[in-house]
């Protein structure tokens, strides 16, 4: 059968109607009738209420509640020094940056490049108190140093393990950029183990490196994990690049600080040598047997590697049974010892290995 014209399309119409109209029949008849089961409209905002809802996403309220708790911990520091110009006349000058308070005795852990050549201190707590603030000791070398402030009931902050971070976990940096007080940034642990070279001759290894926004001011400040405890001092960025911050890990800190605290210097592990890292090109070239190691140029007069009877020439291959390639990994392995560790140097002298056995001293 084949439907012409319009005919087709108005029997469909019709039926269509009337199919519609008993199906809003009805659904208006159920609305009229129970109420209580498909609700209304001035029954939906109680509704709304009684459905508990977070004020912040789980991510959001962890770094809230970090802030809360470290923050009251973190000071801004304020130091005023003297500078000369060219007919030797002063120029007084302001200096600022952050801390963190590691005990309730008042002690306070930041940056020596924040209190370097300072002619006085001040201290500005969270809570409103400025007071003077005392150097105990300070620490180049690591960019570390341990203020001293008088005053009571002060918060003090958790620190933590840096040796169980993880590249990727929350990362919180507390501070006073500009001078802008209690600023809190976010991100995450970008790498750790990394070194920069601060001129002069320092470097500093073991770095954590992050994307937390550091800032002039925030040197000083702690990195802190998601449980509110501080993993690491912020003490540098890379000016030229977004999102690339530098933090001390907090056990090297921690150790810093209790030296300082205690006897008012760090005492430093001593070798004494001077090295170059080997290479396979540089292997070739002399006919060494080694391709990777540390090649031992001079031994300094009354050293302990002169002592323990290390010879220039010798090729540092593994101390305490672990690999050598180059000098930088032989000076990291010196630095995370102490004066008077012992320890085992495997070394090539003259194509053939040797053990030698050698005492730490104390860096003069």
């Amino acid at each position: 059968m084949v439907f012409k014209g319009n005919g087709f399309n108005s029997f469909l119409s019709v039926g269509l109607i009337a199919i519609i109209s008993a199906i809003v029949g009805s659904i208006v008849t159920a609305y009229v009738l129970m109420p209580e089961v498909l609700g209304s409209t001035s029954s939906l905002p109680i509704k709304q209420e009684q459905t508990r809802v977070p004020i912040l996403p789980q991510s959001e309220d962890a770094v809230t509640q970090v802030a809360e708790k470290v923050g009251p911990a973190v000071v801004n520091i304020i130091t005023k020094s003297l500078a000369y110009d060219f007919f030797f006349q002063p120029i007084p000058q302001e200096g600022l940056g952050s801390g963190v308070i590691i005990d309730n005795k008042g002690y306070i852990l930041t940056n020596y490049h924040v209190i370097d050549r300072a002619e006085s201190i001040t201290v500005n707590l969270a809570d409103g108190r400025k007071v003077k603030g005392k150097v105990i000791g300070t620490d180049p070398n690591s960019d570390l140093a341990v203020l001293k402030i008088e005053a009571e009931n002060l918060p003090v902050a958790v620190l933590g393990d840096s040796n169980r971070i993880k590249v990727g976990q929350l990362a919180v940096a507390i501070g006073n950029p500009f001078g802008l007080q209690q600023t809190v940034t976010s991100g995450v642990i970008s790498a750790v183990d990394r070194s920069i070279s601060e001129g002069e001759g320092r470097v500093l290894d073991n770095l954590i490196q992050t994307d937390a926004s550091i800032n002039p001011g925030n040197s000083g400040g702690p990195l802190v994990n998601s449980r509110g405890q501080v993993i690491g001092i912020n003490t540098a960025i890379i000016s030229q690049a977004q999102g690339i911050g530098f933090a001390i890990p907090i056990n090297n800190a921690r150790s810093v600080a209790q030296q300082l605290i205690s006897q008012g210097k760090v005492s430093r592990p001593w070798l004494g040598i001077m090295g170059t890292s080997l290479n396979a090109e540089l292997a070739k070239q002399y006919n060494l047997p080694a391709s990777q190691g540390a090649l031992v140029v001079k031994i300094l007069p009354g050293s302990p590697a002169q002592k323990a009877g290390l010879k220039p020439g010798d090729i540092v291959i593994a101390i305490d049974g672990k690999a050598v390639p180059g000098m930088p990994e032989l000076q990291q392995v010196i630095r995370q010892h102490q004066p008077g560790d012992n320890l085992t140097f495997l070394v090539y002298r003259e194509r053939n290995k040797h053990t030698i056995d050698i005492k730490l001293g104390e860096a003069p």
